[in-house]
């Protein structure tokens, strides 16, 4: 478990220590809490542990029997290890791509919540879940694992509920693919989002997530971002992909088929839903999220987004039909802005008009198809661009 400490993280772990008897938790890493790490350390009690930040490392209590790896490549040593058949990545930035590279390499299944990995590096990556993928189909295609989804799970609702609708089904009878969105804080009010503040976009009205996709689901850049993963993950043109704002949050997405039909995943609004059929696929296990109750809900809405509110949602498209380098300057601006945005320096609109800028600036010169070494440059280049540069007025 790459990122035990997050918010994703957080959830994996309480769903690893709901089911005991069906997984051994082998390793946990995490960059700088070590209070919290240790703690996990004492309930699941993985074989080693990293911790990122060498500072905190006095602050680590481990239980007897767990080991302490450190260095530069702890998460790809991690992630190969011969007792590691499954390898969560809750951990963000473009920097875990390695450790993901590396697992799929070794013939291990990632299961991701890590935007980048598909965002910059759906070239990189998809193409080794390919080959393990075929390699089984060519003597077993019945077999879960002959699908690149079984060695490359999304965590995202939206990409888990995709996934769920695909199975049994043949890509070409998939006429679209349709994401839903909450819409986020702001989908009807204020009428100018000029001076939203922090605390108000962090008010999300479904969800309970961390600050940044929290923030991400606000200005609807985090479904431009799904956009482009559903592009690698499923093999569909941009154009076959459609977004739906669906403010109740119980539908998590839906696949149209050429028949006319529409076969869509109903579910709590509830991140370990995701994450466990991540772990358990193709089997299912009992969750600690309730059902849905469909008589309280009462009503489900659907509506198309407004683009010209949300920029950042046509912005993310436009990045991703650029290709590889644009999308990866995307979400290195987003990071960016998301963390200007927190700290008062950047308003919210100014958010959208900085990822533009970067697309314009940095998207379109270089490598077409950049392996990781240019995408880690490429994300410095961004931030170095852009931490003070003016974009609207601030928060």
């Amino acid at each position: 478990m790459l990122g035990s400490t997050g918010s994703i993280g957080r959830q994996a772990v309480d769903v690893l220590a709901a089911h005991p008897e069906t997984f051994t938790v082998v390793a946990l890493a995490t960059g700088s809490n070590a209070a919290l790490l240790g703690e996990q350390a004492e309930r699941l009690r993985p074989s080693v542990v990293a911790l990122g930040d060498e500072s905190r490392a006095a602050g680590l209590e481990l239980p007897l029997g767990t080991e302490r790896v450190t260095g530069p490549d702890a998460l790809e040593r991690l992630s190969t290890r011969d007792d590691v058949d499954l390898v969560v990545v809750g951990t963000g930035g473009v920097v875990s791509l390695r450790p993901v590279i590396a697992a799929l390499r070794a013939g291990k299944v990632v299961a991701t919540a890590n935007k980048e990995t598909l965002v910059a590096g759906g070239h990189l990556v998809m193409p080794l879940a390919k080959q393990r993928a075929y390699a089984i189909a060519t003597s077993r295609p019945a077999d879960p694992f002959a699908s690149p989804l079984a060695w490359l799970r999304p965590i995202d609702s939206e990409h888990s509920a995709i996934w769920q609708c695909l199975v049994g089904e043949r890509m070409p009878a998939v006429a679209s693919l349709i994401l839903t969105a909450s819409g986020g804080p702001f989908l009807d009010a204020p009428a100018s989002l000029e001076a939203v503040t922090p605390a108000q976009a962090l008010r999300h009205p479904t969800w309970t997530m961390g600050a940044k996709i929290t923030i991400d689901s606000a200005t609807l850049v985090n479904k431009g971002l799904e956009v482009i993963e559903a592009h690698w993950l499923y093999d569909v043109d941009y154009g076959a992909i459609e977004v739906v704002i669906h403010p109740q949050s119980v539908v998590h997405s839906a696949v149209r088929f050429v028949d006319g039909s529409v076969k869509a995943q109903m579910g709590t609004p509830d991140m370990r839903l995701p994450i466990q059929y991540a772990l358990t696929h193709p089997d299912r296990l009992p969750s600690p999220a309730a059902p849905p109750d469909l008589i309280r809900s009462a009503r489900l809405d659907f509506r198309a987004p407004d683009e010209a509110r949300f920029p950042a949602l046509r912005i993310a498209r436009d990045a991703g039909r650029l290709g590889p380098r644009a999308s990866a300057a995307l979400i290195a601006a987003d990071e960016v802005a998301v963390a200007r945005f927190l700290d008062g320096t950047l308003g919210f609109t100014g958010i959208s008009a900085l990822l533009e800028a970067a697309v314009e600036r940095l998207g379109q010169n270089g490598a077409a198809e950049p392996d990781v070494d240019e995408l880690v440059a490429l994300e410095r280049e961004v931030r170095g661009t852009f931490e003070t540069e003016r974009f609207g007025a601030t928060a």
